[in-house]
């Protein structure tokens, strides 16, 4: 019972402990692979903007993949994200295409200008 409260008001437990799962795979990797995962994972929560938790996961999941994979092959970093690595980390995000906060404020902003129209044939 009150778990099902506290979930009601922070979100899923079970995303938390998942979330916290694949933060520890990034953290644990060594550099240059961690300080590239790390720096990506941060961008990634502010460009991201994704609000729905399994999407989250499934991104960051797969960011872990991706960084451990090339420190397992001794990729290296650029091999990686190219020239560009804020396009490649754009790029990447734009793959998960969960329900984002922007979502809202879209919805918002279409809705008002509905209703100026609405008004300016009244």
């Amino acid at each position: 019972m009150v778990a099902k409260w506290i979930e009601t008001l922070t979100g899923s437990l079970e995303q938390k402990k998942q979330y916290r799962h694949e933060k520890a795979r990034i953290d644990r990797l060594s550099d240059p692979y961690g300080t590239a995962a790390k720096a990506m994972h941060r961008y990634l929560m502010y460009y991201g903007g994704v609000t729905d938790g399994d999407t989250l996961i499934t991104m960051f999941g797969d960011l872990a993949d991706l960084w451990e994979r090339a420190a397992a092959d001794a990729t290296p970093v650029r091999e990686i994200v190219g020239d560009d690595p804020v396009d490649f980390a754009e790029t990447f995000a734009q793959a998960y295409s969960g329900r984002q906060w922007i979502d809202k404020e879209r919805a918002r902003l279409t809705k008002a200008i509905e209703d100026a129209e609405q008004q300016e044939r009244t």
